[in-house]
């Protein structure tokens, strides 16, 4: 489990194939790590397979790759970090499992006085899990749905330290991203999933 709330950015350093899957080196300041840990790298929860000093390394099977842009990565791509959260951890953002639901794509972003707003476009599946002043995770970040301006948009606004700590405030329009729905909104859509096919039919 996580919360969203990024704790350093880190770097791809390398990618290889092993019989692991694509094992990706990152280069961070995490001091501490254990083998078989969890980590999140931009919302996609990976086990920690080797680590040193600046370093730890993670694989992403074909399944993980084909539903992430873990694909898209190279050298020297930015990636949000969290550590799985310890039982009496702060709990800052929200509950966030690292399980991308889906992919969406930055459709535009636009400055509205101080705040950066980010229209991402989902698929309709990811779009019925969004609620204005909701919770959805972005790349790993906690964030909030500030509305939904248009068919198959939902748009978040970026503050300021948001912008400086995480990977967000380098986004660019066309860009592909994780996205994660509220987990109470997911089982909410599940337990009345029955009830409004029994109403269309």
């Amino acid at each position: 489990m996580f919360t969203g709330l990024i704790e350093q950015v880190g770097h791809i350093e390398s990618m290889s194939a092993t019989d692991a899957g694509t094992e990706f080196r990152v280069r961070s300041a995490y001091a501490g790590l254990m083998k078989g840990e969890s980590i999140a790298l931009n919302g996609a929860c990976l086990t920690v397979r080797e680590h040193g000093a600046g370093w730890f390394t993670v694989a992403a099977v074909v399944t993980t790759l084909g539903r992430t842009t873990l694909g898209d990565w190279h050298e020297g791509t930015a990636v949000n970090l969290e550590r799985a959260m310890r039982l009496g951890d702060r709990f800052g953002g929200h509950m966030v499992q690292g399980h991308v639901d889906g992919v969406g794509v930055v459709k535009g972003i636009e400055w509205e006085q101080d705040a950066l707003l980010i229209d991402v476009e989902l698929t309709d599946d990811l779009l019925e899990l969004m609620v204005p002043h909701g919770s959805v995770c972005i790349d790993g970040v906690s964030l909030t749905v500030n509305e939904l301006p248009a068919a198959g948009v939902v748009q978040v606004s970026i503050i300021e330290y948001t912008r400086a700590h995480t990977t967000l405030g380098d986004l660019k329009p066309g860009q592909r991203i994780h996205v994660e729905g509220d987990i109470i909104g997911k089982y909410v859509q599940r337990l009345v999933a029955p009830y409004l096919a029994r109403e269309r039919e």
